[in-house]
């Protein structure tokens, strides 16, 4: 009996270290958005979509999202971004932008198991599933109708509160915002912020 009670002792430690592990992502799977309300963290899926994560985190440490406008926002359904080529407020095209990418290629989709729940980040595409290149969306609210069509690559675990007071466009023209908020800066790792989550 005193055997498995030293045993139970040793094994604890090791249990709630592997428990710990499981609950904080590492830090080079977070990508941190800040936006004009604040900073939103999100725990990429690297196991699930390599090459869709690994471009996000490329085009970011590039600095490529600063500055880059949410020109899609429907109101209980998703804020789309990521547009590099006509998104930028430097140089904001109002007539192509959702047209553009990046100057890499377009990715192979990488459908996965994962479900389009709120705070879900999702590649946006074309009508081919393999023309994903460097635009997003972030789902305001379930959209299980995307589930196993678009790339999940993460999801949002802290300041959802921030992603639901992104200017929403009209719904009339497809969710097209006029003066849209932007990303102000998208970084890889975490947050410096102790505010709590969703």
């Amino acid at each position: 009996m005193n055997k498995l009670l030293v045993f139970a002792a040793l094994l604890l430690p090791l249990m709630i270290s592997e428990a710990k592990s499981e609950k904080s992502p590492n830090p080079e799977n977070l990508l941190t958005i800040e936006l004009k309300h604040g900073p939103v963290i999100i725990e990429l899926f690297p196991a699930d979509a390599p090459n869709h994560v690994k471009r996000i985190k490329e085009l970011a440490k590039a600095g490529k999202y600063d500055g880059v406008a949410f020109h899609r926002v429907i109101d209980g359904f998703m804020a789309q971004t990521g547009d590099v080529e006509f998104g930028n407020s430097k140089d904001f095209d109002k007539r192509r932008v959702g047209t553009g990418g990046s100057s890499k290629p377009d990715l192979k989709a990488e459908f996965n198991k994962r479900k389009h729940v709120r705070g879900t980040c999702s590649m946006a595409r074309a009508r081919s599933p393999h023309s994903a290149n460097s635009q997003f969306f972030i789902c305001l609210d379930g959209a299980g109708n995307l589930d196993g069509k678009y790339t999940i690559w993460g999801q949002v675990i802290q300041g959802m509160n921030h992603v639901d007071k992104i200017k929403k466009g009209s719904p009339l023209n497809n969710g097209s915002v006029t003066d849209p908020d932007t990303m102000k800066r998208v970084t890889v790792g975490s947050g410096k912020t102790g505010e709590k989550s969703l």
